[in-house]
């Protein structure tokens, strides 16, 4: 029997609408603000995978909510990677960044919307709201999966409004069959969220 519609894993309805599209970086401006404190504190959702000494990616930074949120955590000796594809939002961070006394340890990256210009071992990831944004996100998780260190951890978060929770399990899937292994599902307010893990190498072998 002939299938219509799109291929199996394409994006669907809402979903559709939303897949590849990039917000434009000021309408960040809506929702990064002290509320946002209130509603995704950074110590609290990123403390128990994020530590001093890190060096840590935030893949579609925007404005800096968690960037500078990790900055904190990871101290003077560690690094965040503040990665986005409009230099308006990365103007912006540095900006914040400067003013919070943190830019020692930022490293922000502009970078186009398909390459993660990351090539050195990270601990930890976060992609939040910014997987259903990107042209193939299945080689963005490919390419975070082969810079994170064996116990490295790729954070997934996705905005309940946007992205269904089909696509998501999709994006999740991407994740594992780039090697990496579901940990868990915290809860997250009004986001979808999952925690993968790159397995650790056996010293024993």
């Amino acid at each position: 029997m002939r299938q219509s519609g799109k291929a199996a894993g394409q994006p669907r309805g809402d979903d559709a609408k939303h897949a590849g599209k990039i917000c434009p970086w000021w309408v960040a401006y809506t929702f990064d603000n002290p509320l946002r404190q209130l509603m995704h504190p950074p110590q609290k959702l990123l403390g128990p995978y994020v530590g001093e000494g890190m060096r840590v990616v935030d893949i579609g930074c925007g404005l800096g909510h968690f960037s500078l949120g990790m900055a904190r955590m990871v101290g003077p000796g560690g690094v965040v990677y503040a990665v986005d594809v409009q230099e308006g939002a990365l103007k912006v961070l540095r900006r914040r960044a400067r003013r919070a006394g943190l830019m020692g340890r930022m490293i922000p990256v502009l970078c186009p919307p398909r390459v993660i210009p990351v090539q050195t071992p990270v601990d930890f990831i976060l992609a939040c709201n910014v997987l259903h944004e990107l042209p193939d996100p299945r080689a963005a998780l490919a390419q975070a999966a082969a810079i994170l260190r064996p116990g490295g951890r790729l954070y997934i978060m996705e905005p309940l409004g946007h992205v269904g929770a089909e696509r998501f399990e999709q994006e999740v899937t991407m994740a594992q069959e780039a090697g990496l292994i579901l940990e868990s599902r915290p809860k997250v307010f009004r986001e979808r969220s999952a925690i993968v893990r790159k397995e650790e190498t056996d010293q024993t072998a």
